[in-house]
């Protein structure tokens, strides 16, 4: 970002907070409310311009989703008393790993803590009363949806005929461990129990099947890289 534009942004916010800190000693408006969120906002606003403007700055939309997120808490406890504040917080953050993905494609990274913040965003906005057993479920879920959504990002390999687009295919492992503990706590928590005793054993024979699944797709996908014809030669 240019000195210029940045000076003229960091100009602004100072306007702005100190008519509201005037405002405040003249007695028309209580700011004590909302000039925390106003400054975690410009602050934040002030990481999304630099993400916006460079394709390099793809780090940028972390610590500005962090202070909009901040921010957005700080306004839904003093509005709604507290209920669904600290959702906000993993939504804007689930929000920027995703944007940080959405940018550049090689940060398939990003998706495992985007979905993580997603799924607590849930987590934290349940009502009491679900809370427990559905929670659980929400979790293994979650990341299970998590993983299987890391298994369709293309990722870029270098192979004898150049540049491939391919898809990671360990990530399925988790998603599958992870829904079927996830279904097992919704099994649960709708009254159709599973015992605990038949339920581990369950899992860890349905993780063999998964890696026994998983190593016969990469040795065929291995084969059918080795028969893959080259470049011909001009």
């Amino acid at each position: 970002m240019k000195s210029a534009n940045a000076s003229i942004i960091a100009g602004v916010i100072l306007i702005v907070l100190g008519v509201l800190l005037l405002l405040d000693r003249l007695g028309i408006v209580d700011t004590a409310g909302f000039v925390a969120p106003l400054i975690f906002a410009a602050v934040g606003v002030l990481f999304l311009s630099l993400f916006v403007r460079r394709r390099e700055n793809w780090w940028a939309a972390i610590p500005g989703s962090v202070f909009l997120g901040l921010a957005a808490v700080i306004t839904a406890t003093q509005l709604t008393g507290g209920a669904w504040g600290a959702a906000f917080l993993f939504l804007f953050m689930g929000a920027g790993f995703a944007a940080v993905f959405l940018r550049e494609r090689t940060n398939w990274w990003a998706l495992i803590p985007s979905g993580v913040m997603v799924t607590l965003a849930v987590i934290v906005g349940l009502p009491q009363q679900l809370q427990g057993t559905p929670t659980a479920a929400i979790l293994f879920l979650g990341l299970a949806a998590t993983f299987g959504a890391l298994s369709l990002a293309p990722v870029r390999s270098e192979g004898p005929g150049g540049v491939h687009a391919d898809r990671m295919k360990w990530p399925l492992i988790p998603a599958g461990i992870l829904a079927v503990m996830g279904l097992i706590f919704v099994l649960q928590a709708t009254a159709v129990l599973i015992p605990v005793d038949f339920a581990f054993p369950a899992v860890m024979i349905l993780a063999g099947l998964a890696l026994m699944v998983y190593a016969y797709v990469t040795h065929r996908d291995g084969r059918q890289k080795a028969h893959r014809p080259g470049p011909r030669a001009g």
